[in-house]
């Protein structure tokens, strides 16, 4: 196959996982849930906070932070379902309708957020749209790095819930168990999701941060995406060829995703 064939059937793959990703009705309702949150967070917010709070990094800060705890389930969601696909069904394309919902995310959040610093302005702080760019680069890598961590749960966790529970429970676990040792706290920046998306929103972006965030979507992404891909690859092999019952399946059944 040439390339402009490869990228073709991949693009019509990722499209696909896309559909999936909104195929189901509880599916819809986590992501209409999911931006509704993120909406009314920033209408509240822009009418409630006091001047300091109503910058856009602040009240981006909330949205995003807040939008990032259920969005990963979505991602989950997807690679689990490989898990039920026919055995040469490819993780790329789920992968990328990932993150490419995961962006979506992140930008909705900051139309909201922006639209409603706008028509708040009269009453925000002196300079409301200090460091706009970096937390809006911010925001999407964020909202990624935390879909990156639903697939990859989604990939190493057979129950769905488990691995919907766990984008939320492991990264917080961890940063609340480094945090209440004193000595291991400093851990917490190279360690954590947490600490580094606090960075990324903050929009004070350094080469140190820039290097802990890397070091994060090295662990919690690459790392847990990778591990999953190797157990669902060893799964497959060790179902190849045989049926449900152990019988040589008839090749007629395999689909190219």
């Amino acid at each position: 196959m040439n390339s402009d064939g490869a990228y073709t059937s991949l693009g019509k793959a990722t499209g696909a996982a896309l559909r999936r990703s909104v195929g189901t009705r509880p599916r819809q309702w986590l992501i209409t849930s999911t931006l509704l949150a993120g909406l009314l967070t920033a209408v509240g917010l822009s009418m409630t906070a006091p001047p300091a709070g109503k910058g856009f990094a602040a009240l981006t800060e909330t949205v995003q932070l807040l939008m990032s705890a259920p969005a990963p389930f979505l991602g989950a969601l997807l690679t689990g379902d490989l898990r039920k696909a026919p055995h040469r069904a490819h993780l790329i394309p789920s992968l990328l309708a990932a993150m490419v919902l995961a962006a979506a995310v992140g930008v909705f959040g900051i139309l909201v957020c922006a639209l409603t610093l706008a028509i708040a302005t009269s009453g925000s702080g002196a300079d409301p749209w200090l460091n706009m760019g970096i937390v809006t680069v911010g925001s999407v890598l964020l909202q990624i790095d935390a879909q990156l961590v639903g697939t990859g749960l989604g990939l190493l966790l057979r129950s769905p819930v488990v691995a919907c529970l766990g984008t939320i429970v492991l990264p917080m676990g961890l940063w609340v168990v480094l945090g209440g040792i004193e000595v291991l706290q400093p851990a917490q920046a190279w360690l954590t999701p947490y600490a580094t998306a606090r960075n990324l929103l903050s929009g004070q972006m350094n080469p140190l941060t820039w290097t802990q965030w890397f070091v994060i979507l090295l662990i919690w992404g690459v790392g847990l995406n990778t591990a999953g891909a190797a157990l669902l690859r060893r799964k497959r092999h060790g179902h190849e060829g045989r049926d449900e019952s152990g019988k040589v399946r008839d090749p007629g059944w395999e689909i190219q995703s």
